[in-house]
C-alpha cells in the first residue's frame, strides 16, 4: 500500500491517496477549510417513517463486485460523533484505520468495593452496625455529623463523610459514589428533662425508666425531612426495584437518546442503516425507537450499527445488573456494544442477543456475560467493565461475531428492530438496598378503640414529643415510596443486653416489649443479605419479659441465629396502616 499527501498551493489544501487492491480513494479540496464549508444535514435518528434506497452516487446496489466508497457519508458519521474534525485529525484516523492499530487508552477498571453505608453510626444501633461489618471484612462508609465523636468512638481509619440528613446541601452526590447499601439508624433524639449522663446511661435504660423530651431537631426534620434528604441522595447509587430507564418510553415517563448510524462505510462498505422514532409503533401504539437499514458484504462489509453521541456526563449503571431490551424481534442475531472511553475508537464491551420473529420479547443482558471487543477480536488484558463510567450505547447487526466467528442469522438486504425501551435492572432474586431501623407503635397514637394507657410511653406521649411517632410513619412512607428495595425493621424498645434471646417477630404493629440493640444490629445485616425480608416491614422483641434480666454465660453462648428463619414469614404489604383507613386524622404539618 502506498500513502501520498501532496499541499497544493498556497491555501490548506490536501489529497490522500490510498492505492490497494480492493479500491482506491481519492480526497481533495481547494478550499482552506472544507469541513467547516461543508453544509452537513444533522446525521441522527429520524421521526421520518420512509425510507428511500438511495440511487445517487454510493447507493447500496445487490452487486458482486467493487464499488465506489460514499465518501460523503463517511465524513458525515464522523461529523456527527467528533463535530467538524481537523484535517490532521482525520489523517491520524484514515492512518490508524487502515493500519489496524490498536487503542491508545486503557479503560479504567471497574469499582468493585460495593459499599455499606451506615447512617448514624455513632448510636446505640448505629454504632454496632459498623463494629460487625467490618468484623466481617465489609467495606463500610459512615454518615455522621460530628467527626470528632466518630472517630473517637469508630476508629480513626474509618470511612467517614460529614453530613446532616437534616441539610440537603451537606450531602453531596460525590459522598455516596461506590454505595450500594444502606443501613439507617438515624432517629430523632429522646433524653431525659433532668440531664443524663455524659455515656447517657439513663438514655440506654429506655424511654420507659425516665420523664423524656426532643433533644435537638425536630421529629419532622429528623425522622420526615431528614428521611427525604437521604432518599434523594442514595436513589442513584442504590438502584431502584423497577430499575432505570436509559431509553425509551415507559408509561409516562421517556428518555431519548441522540443515536446516529455507524455502518461499514467507516472501512468501505456500503451498508447503510438509521434510527427513528416511530410515534405509535409499539406495542398498543405506543412510541418505540426502530434501528433500520440495508446490509451488504459489498466491498469486503457486512455490519450496520447505531451509536449515540457520547453522553456528557457518564452514566453511572452500578447498581443493577445488567441492561433489559425490549425489541420486537426478525429471528436475527444482535449485537449490543457498551463503550466505556470517550475515544472514537476503542475497546467496546460487546454481547449478542437473539431475537424471536414477529414477537415482543424483553432481552436481559448481564454485565457479567459483556465481552471485551476491539475490531472483532477479544481483548485478552482489556480491564473490567466499568458500569459506573458508562459513555456510550451502540446497537449492531453484523455478519461477524468475533475471532473469527460469524453471525449464524445473518442475512444481506433490509431489516429491522424496533426497540421501545432501554433499562437497567436488578437480578433476581432482588434483595433490601434500604434497611431502616425505625420503630414498633408508629401507627397507634391515631388507631381508633386503642387503650393507651396500656401503650408504651412513646405512644402515650406522641403529642408531647412533637408528633414523633407520626414523622417517623410519614418517613417510612416514604421508603416504601421510593422503589428501593428496603427492610423496614421496628424494634420494640431497646436495651443494652446482649444478642442471644429467643424472638417474637409479628407484622402489624401489635407488639410490645424489648429487645436488644445487638440483637437489632445483627438483625439489620442478614436482611441486607435476604431476598426474604425485601419490601416487608415488622415488628421485633425478644421472649424475655421487662421484669427479667437477659445475660449471657460467655462458656456457653446461644447459637447463632438464622434471621432467615424469622423473615421468610413475612407477608407483602403489611404496616399496620391498615387499621387507619377507616379513620384517618389529619397529620400536622
Amino acid at each position: 500500500m502506498q500513502i501520498k499527501v501532496v499541499p497544493l498551493g498556497c491555501n490548506f489544501m490536501w489529497c490522500l491517496q490510498v492505492f490497494s487492491n480492493r479500491y482506491q480513494l481519492v480526497l481533495s479540496s481547494s478550499i482552506s477549510n472544507p469541513f467547516l464549508h461543508h453544509k452537513f444535514k444533522p446525521f441522527g435518528y429520524d421521526r421520518n417513517l420512509s425510507y428511500h434506497n438511495r440511487t445517487k452516487r454510493g447507493s447500496i446496489r445487490a452487486e458482486a463486485e467493487k464499488q465506489g466508497w460514499d465518501v460523503g457519508r463517511f465524513l458525515k458519521t464522523l461529523y456527527f460523533f467528533n463535530g467538524p474534525p481537523s484535517p490532521a485529525k482525520l489523517f491520524e484516523f484514515l492512518i490508524e484505520k487502515l493500519s489496524g492499530t490498536s487503542p491508545s487508552e486503557p479503560v479504567k477498571a471497574m469499582d468493585n468495593s460495593g459499599v455499606i453505608l451506615v447512617a448514624g453510626a455513632t448510636g446505640g444501633v448505629g454504632r454496632r452496625v459498623v463494629d460487625l461489618l467490618r468484623k466481617n471484612g465489609r467495606s463500610v462508609r459512615v454518615l455522621v455529623r460530628n467527626e470528632e465523636k466518630a472517630k473517637r468512638m469508630l476508629g480513626p481509619d474509618v470511612d467517614l463523610i460529614v453530613g446532616d440528613i437534616t441539610k440537603a446541601s451537606t450531602l453531596l452526590p460525590e459522598y455516596f459514589k461506590g454505595v450500594r447499601t444502606v443501613i439507617n439508624a438515624v432517629s430523632v433524639i429522646v433524653g431525659p428533662k433532668e440531664g443524663d449522663t455524659p455515656d447517657r446511661a439513663k438514655y440506654s435504660q429506655g424511654i420507659k425508666f425516665f420523664e423524656p423530651e426532643i433533644k435537638g431537631d425536630s421529629p419532622e426534620m429528623v425522622e420526615f425531612i431528614g428521611m427525604k434528604n437521604l432518599i434523594n441522595a442514595v436513589k442513584e447509587t442504590v438502584g431502584l426495584r423497577s430499575g432505570k430507564l436509559i431509553f425509551g418510553f415507559d408509561e409516562n415517563i421517556s428518555r431519548e437518546l441522540p443515536w446516529g448510524a455507524l455502518d461499514d462505510v467507516v472501512m468501505g462498505g456500503v451498508s447503510e442503516s438509521t434510527f427513528l422514532i416511530d410515534s405509535n409503533g409499539g406495542e398498543n401504539g405506543t412510541p418505540t425507537g426502530i434501528f433500520r437499514g440495508i446490509v451488504s458484504t459489498t466491498n469486503n462489509g457486512g455490519f450496520t450499527s447505531v451509536r449515540t453521541k457520547n453522553f456528557s456526563i457518564p452514566e453511572d449503571l452500578s447498581a443493577y445488573d445488567g441492561l433489559e431490551l425490549r425489541v420486537k424481534g426478525n429471528g436475527l442475531r444482535y449485537k449490543l456494544i457498551i463503550r466505556t472511553s470517550r475515544d472514537w475508537d476503542t475497546v467496546g464491551y460487546t454481547v449478542g442477543f437473539d431475537t424471536v420473529k414477529d414477537q415482543w420479547q424483553s432481552v436481559r443482558l448481564p454485565f457479567s456475560s459483556l465481552r471485551p471487543i476491539f475490531r472483532a477480536k477479544t481483548v485478552a488484558d482489556a480491564p473490567p467493565f466499568n458500569p459506573s463510567e458508562i459513555i456510550s450505547l451502540q446497537l449492531m447487526f453484523s455478519k461477524f461475531e468475533y475471532d473469527g466467528k460469524l453471525n449464524p442469522t445473518f442475512l444481506e438486504g433490509p431489516f429491522q428492530l424496533p426497540i421501545s425501551a432501554i433499562r437497567a435492572y436488578l437480578k433476581e432474586p432482588v434483595t433490601p438496598r434500604f434497611v431502616h431501623v425505625g420503630s414498633a407503635g408508629v401507627t397507634r397514637p391515631d388507631r381508633p378503640g386503642l387503650d393507651l394507657s396500656k401503650q408504651p410511653p412513646a405512644v402515650r406521649l406522641n403529642k408531647e414529643l412533637d408528633f414523633i411517632l407520626t414523622y417517623k410513619l410519614k418517613g417510612e412512607d416514604l421508603i416504601r415510596e421510593s422503589g428501593i428495595p428496603y427492610t423496614i425493621i421496628r424494634p420494640c424498645a431497646l436495651t443494652e443486653e446482649p444478642a442471644g434471646a429467643d424472638l417474637i417477630v409479628e407484622q402489624g404493629d401489635n407488639i410490645t416489649g424489648k429487645i436488644s440493640r445487638d440483637e437489632v444490629a445483627r438483625m439489620c445485616i442478614a436482611a441486607v443479605e435476604s431476598p426474604y425480608a425485601c419490601d416487608k416491614t415488622f415488628e421485633v422483641k425478644s421472649v424475655i419479659p421487662f421484669s427479667e434480666p437477659y445475660t449471657v454465660d460467655p462458656e456457653n453462648p446461644p447459637p447463632e441465629k438464622d434471621y432467615n428463619v424469622y423473615f421468610q414469614i413475612l407477608k407483602d404489604g403489611i404496616t399496620g396502616k391498615e387499621s387507619l383507613e377507616q379513620s384517618a386524622p389529619p397529620v400536622p404539618v
